[in-house]
């Protein structure tokens, strides 16, 4: 008589059936393994926390150490290569089950990359010297901006590598990403801590010397919008400074002089580091808002209206929350070296 044996991913869900709450009787339904059988593998757990069977005698196993030392090794060398082209090379040509059979048992498996920005060596030192800078700064005086991107229909692919799950900030686990193109609608917006800022439409023709430029922003962002603003915070809470990052409309001598003559402090911001600004939260907040609408806009006058509605939705509480964790944040730079963080 053949006995039936069960993967261990069959097995591992019976376990946490269990471990949720489940009876072996109503995790056996779930999983569509005998009680007894059920029961044997609970008990197996329990005194040994796996859910393997005990090693045999008999004909010895297929994959060897060595063989399993290169599964690992070509695993860890090329985190996006697929496990049937790892079994593919290794010499038995394993299938894609043995494969990750093996590597889970180095705690590898299959997850989404992280795609974070491209840093340069030196992009890396100007971070590590911002966090030593502001260790211990007065967040309640720092005025949030950023311009953000919205596009029509922005869902994007995901990239798979293998990981550990302590490893998904590790350099060899992340995507770079670049700037996108075809932008649909650009707005920009500041927050505070206890206070949610202003969401402005830019407005710019496109095409060649039609994008956004200094004088748009100085008009469009800083005269009135910004100026008021910083004004108001400053009567509240009494010095404060301005974070923009390192756009080239940001940076313009006319756009820097504007700031200068209106008395606006900036607050430096490293290139390539929106995980340094709690604003970048606060746009995936407002995307996942836009996206989870029961009717997607479809036109760019559609979108505008999501993206309005969506930044009143936003609650203070939530701003909070991304600027309190900025004491965490500066620690999570110098820990990296100012290299990426989880943030």
């Amino acid at each position: 008589m053949t006995r039936m044996q069960h993967s261990s991913p069959k097995k591992n869900r019976l376990v946490s059936a269990i471990q949720a709450g489940k009876s072996i009787s109503q995790a056996t339904e779930i999983t569509e393994i005998p009680y007894r059988t059920a029961k044997k593998i609970w008990d197996r757990f329990q005194k040994t926390g796996s859910t393997k069977n005990r090693q045999c005698s008999g004909r010895p196993p297929k994959v060897t150490k060595r063989m399993h030392r290169e599964v690992v090794r070509l695993a860890v060398k090329d985190r996006k290569m697929p496990f049937q082209e790892i079994g593919n090379l290794v010499e038995l040509h394993l299938s894609t089950t043995t494969v990750g059979e093996h590597l889970a048992e180095e705690d590898l498996h299959r997850r989404v990359a992280r795609t974070v920005p491209f840093l340069k060596p030196g992009q890396k030192q100007k971070r590590l010297a911002w966090a030593r800078e502001h260790g211990g700064q007065d967040w309640e005086k720092v005025i949030w901006s950023d311009e953000c991107y919205m596009y029509l229909g922005d869902t994007k692919g995901w990239v798979w590598i293998t990981r550990r799950p302590e490893e998904e900030w590790d350099e060899g686990c992340l995507i770079p990403k670049f700037q996108q193109s075809t932008i649909c609608v650009m707005v920009w917006g500041c927050i505070m801590k206890g206070k949610k800022g202003l969401l402005v439409v830019l407005e710019y023709p496109g095409g060649k010397g039609g994008g956004m430029n200094a004088k748009r922003y100085i008009e469009q962002v800083l005269e009135g919008k910004l100026e008021e603003f910083y004004e108001d915070m400053r009567s509240d809470r009494d010095r404060v400074v301005f974070q923009q990052d390192g756009a080239l409309s940001h940076t313009a001598k006319s756009t820097k002089k504007w700031l200068h003559d209106h008395g606006i402090t900036l607050f430096p911001h490293p290139p390539s580091s929106p995980d340094i600004s709690p604003i970048e939260c606060v746009w995936c907040e407002l995307k996942r808002l836009v996206r989870a609408r029961e009717h997607p806009p479809t036109s760019t006058e559609e979108l505008i209206a999501a993206v309005k509605e969506a930044w009143d939705t936003i609650v203070v509480e939530d701003i909070d929350k991304y600027v309190n964790r900025m004491d965490d944040i500066v620690d999570a730079v110098l820990k990296a070296k100012g290299g990426h963080t989880k943030y």
